[in-house]
């Protein structure tokens, strides 16, 4: 049976999300309108209804919530240790602990609201595992470890040898690595979908099918007007992912790439032979990154981000079914794990995510801080992305608290190439990593134009990798 291959995926289809709700039709009025209905949106709308329960809450989502990056990731549920020296050498020791902590919060807390609200999403604390692939690869997370270490949080980060890591995963191409306890899995569309269920709950007013076609700032608030419709409220979060490329203020903030997947049919058997039976959700230490892990039928479902960069902001699906990237995907897959040669694929899909310069997420405020903002997870999101929702909820409220002074909230703008260089620059170096790290993999040293092609980005102050 030839593999299926869609927009939405496996996720969104294991999910059955059943009926959606109706479009925005005539006029209402709301304290906050949240334009978005993936993760970021319905945090910010979850925690509106919880900071000011009597606040009218709008959410306006073009399609159905969590149908794009929301319902169509890995699962992973990281927290942002990993990027523990980067945030120091950018934002000082303290603001670092801060954000990075309230990045862990976050990992625990969605597995507290998933118990809580009783939704099945398949929270599993099975952590992460980095691991090398290549001798270029080794000691890659040492940078981490010892800050880590230096800032008294060492168990947030700790090194493995080869022996340890193929013990919880046997892949042949695994050498060493490390383990970060503050993770999990989760099913990314049930989540998605379980938000959306419970904010309706909650009394927050949701409108599928709703594309927001034009929004206005004014003093006195904004207005946001659909096909069929128009909310005035006094704010107006912007969660909408990669959209927000096309958003003029905001357009040189963010990188438009994609990622893509496929999910095997279930293969206990192999996992068993593998030894992955902690849930642990692993990634190599590429920049153009493979992530994989396991599910509860015991499926491996695995993802590269390696996919084109996508040109301007009108993506129109072209991210979404790209067949040259997903078969390079297969064959990536059966090299992690040659014994799943022979086994099925079943599903294979991508689509576009948010990258931003510094690979980390970006919180502000525009129009006379009527409007809030968040992007660039980066392809880390599902965690990242309460943190933001959270943030995104006090700045709505006008209320400046412990979360507003996060260092993510209006951190000083780094910004990308116009287009056409953007895109142009973007498929140039995508192609000079992909060799670099394809010569790293086969032993060899690449050559001095790839090496410095490929490492163009980080000598302006564009950070590549995690």
């Amino acid at each position: 049976m030839a593999t299926k291959h869609t927009a939405r995926g496996w996720w969104q289809e294991e999910a059955e999300p059943g009926p959606g709700v109706p479009p925005l039709e005539g006029e209402l009025a709301a304290d906050v309108v949240v334009v978005g209905g993936g993760y970021t949106g319905m945090w910010a709308a979850w925690f509106l209804t919880e900071l000011e329960p009597e606040a009218g809450v709008v959410l306006l989502e073009a399609e159905r919530c969590g149908a794009g990056p929301s319902g169509r990731n890995g699962g992973f549920v990281n927290a942002m240790w990993f990027g523990l020296p980067a945030l120091r050498r950018r934002f000082g020791d303290a603001a670092a602990l801060r954000l990075t902590r309230a990045s862990q919060d976050a990992v625990e807390g969605i597995g507290r609201w998933c118990e809580e609200q009783r939704v099945d999403a398949w929270y599993r604390g099975g952590g992460y595992l980095q691991v090398s692939t290549a001798a270029a690869h080794d000691d890659s997370w040492r940078a981490v470890a010892d800050a880590c270490a230096e800032l008294g949080v060492a168990a947030a980060c700790r090194a493995l040898s080869e022996a340890e890591v193929r013990a919880r995963c046997d892949s042949p191409i695994f050498r060493a690595g490390a383990f970060y306890p503050a993770a999990a899995t989760i099913q990314p569309a049930r989540l998605a979908l379980g938000l959306r269920a419970r904010l309706v709950q909650r009394g927050a007013t949701i409108f599928e099918g709703s594309r927001v076609r034009r929004l206005d700032a004014a003093r006195q608030g904004v207005e946001v007007r659909t096909d069929r419709g128009c909310v005035r409220a006094a704010a107006a979060v912007l969660a909408t992912g990669p959209a927000l490329a096309g958003h003029r203020p905001l357009r040189r903030r963010l990188t438009v790439t994609s990622s893509h997947m496929v999910v095997t049919e279930p293969v206990p058997d192999l996992v068993a032979e593998l030894g992955w039976t902690g849930g642990e959700c692993i990634t190599d230490s590429r920049a153009m990154i493979h992530y994989f892990r396991t599910t509860p039928d015991g499926r491996i479902a695995f993802g590269w981000g390696g996919g084109r960069v996508a040109p301007g902001a009108r993506l129109n699906g072209r991210v979404e079914l790209d067949r040259s990237v997903v078969a390079e995907v297969e064959r990536h897959l059966v090299r992690f794990f040659p014994a799943l040669t022979g086994r099925r694929i079943e599903h294979a899909w991508g689509g576009p995510i948010d990258v931003s310069p510094t690979h980390l997420p970006v919180v502000g405020s525009i129009d006379r801080d009527r409007v809030h903002y968040a992007f660039g997870y980066t392809g880390n999101g599902v965690g990242p992305s309460r943190v933001a929702g959270r943030i995104l909820a006090s700045l709505a409220l006008d209320c400046r608290d412990e979360v507003t002074r996060l260092p993510i909230v209006e951190p000083p703008p780094v910004r990308v190439p116009p287009e056409p260089l953007r895109y142009a620059g973007g498929a140039i170096i995508r192609a000079a990593l992909l060799r670099r790290e394809r010569l790293e993999e086969e032993g060899r040293r690449p050559d001095p134009l790839t090496r410095a092609i490929s490492g163009l980005p980080e000598r302006i102050g564009i950070h590549i990798g995690r």
